[in-house]
């Protein structure tokens, strides 16, 4: 990829552009996964197996992302047998958010340009800008000079380069192959590909949107990332955002053993089994003293 010089060629701004293939595809699924769902379960029920198959693709899907895109590939909190690098990037792409080398260079520059017009999802542009507005209604041209280490993976650049076969192959055919062998096409269809995208998807965007809004930001006032128990609940922990923008290289969002972050048990669960190393783990001293500095900080605003 070409070089460039100043921030400003590097990171243009978006331009407002009706994206109406996505808006479409979201209008789909949203109509069949919450309006045809509730339909499909009274009209025809919901076999035990119809329910495995939803659920477990949702969570498989939803830790592709939380624990594979975000933590791993963006923010390389540990490192990852390539075997489990190829089932984050499969499902991944089940999600259909864009490529793993995609989602991760604008994830980088969303924490160099926090709430700056460089940010892709700016909270400052309002709620539903930063939720899904940016990608419906604005084009983003992506530079992938902050993302060389992905590029040097043989595995992410297939994805990046395929990454229509790869999504449609693991968001579409394999669900449908599965729905038919049990026997539930339909229910495949209406849950485990509509329904199951509107809540991953969701809850992908609340990250942008509901954590950079609701909360305490107690580690970093100047930012608009906050720290929030329902955040974190529905985002598979990603909700303590405070320290997660102050601290962006630990493996953990949410520090105490109370915390409901699945994602960093999950990693360190693998990391038992010899599938995840190297964990990133921020000292409590230094926390600690990110929290003092923050609350002078606050208190004596003059003396800083």
């Amino acid at each position: 990829m070409a070089k460039v010089k100043s921030i400003g060629d590097k990171y243009p701004l978006p331009r407002k552009a009706t994206r109406w293939v996505g808006i479409l595809f979201f209008v789909i699924i949203h109509l069949v996964g919450i309006v045809g769902t509730p339909l499909y379960v009274i009209y025809h029920g919901v076999t035990a197996a119809e329910w495995t198959l939803f659920i477990a693709y949702a969570l498989l899907t939803n830790m592709a992302i939380t624990l594979g895109y975000h933590r791993l590939f963006a923010h390389r909190t540990f490192k990852a047998h390539s075997v489990v690098r190829f089932f984050l990037l499969f499902f991944g792409a089940a999600t259909f958010e864009q490529s793993a080398l995609k989602w991760a260079s604008q994830h980088r520059q969303h924490h160099q340009f926090t709430d700056s017009a460089q940010d892709p999802y700016n909270i400052k542009q309002g709620f539903w800008y930063a939720h899904m507005g940016w990608i419906l209604m604005w084009k983003h041209k992506v530079n992938y000079d902050n993302a060389h280490d992905l590029q040097d993976s043989k595995l992410v650049m297939h994805q990046h380069i395929w990454y229509t076969p790869w999504s449609f192959i693991s968001g579409i055919i394999l669900p449908m192959v599965i729905g038919f062998a049990i026997g539930a096409p339909l229910g495949a269809f209406i849950m485990t590909i509509c329904l199951r995208l509107v809540l991953v998807l969701n809850a992908a965007f609340f990250v942008n949107s509901f954590c950079h809004t609701f909360g305490n930001n107690s580690l970093d006032h100047t930012i608009s990332a906050k720290d929030h128990w329902l955040g974190a609940f529905i985002t598979n922990g990603e909700g303590y955002h405070s320290f997660h923008h102050r601290f962006p290289s630990d493996y953990r969002n949410g520090i105490r053993w109370y915390d409901w972050d699945p994602t960093k048990w999950l990693i360190f669960i693998l990391s038992k089994f010899r599938l995840t190393w190297n964990l990133n783990k921020t000292p409590a001293q230094r926390i600690q003293d990110a929290v003092s500095i923050e609350q002078s900080q606050i208190q004596h605003p003059a003396a800083v």
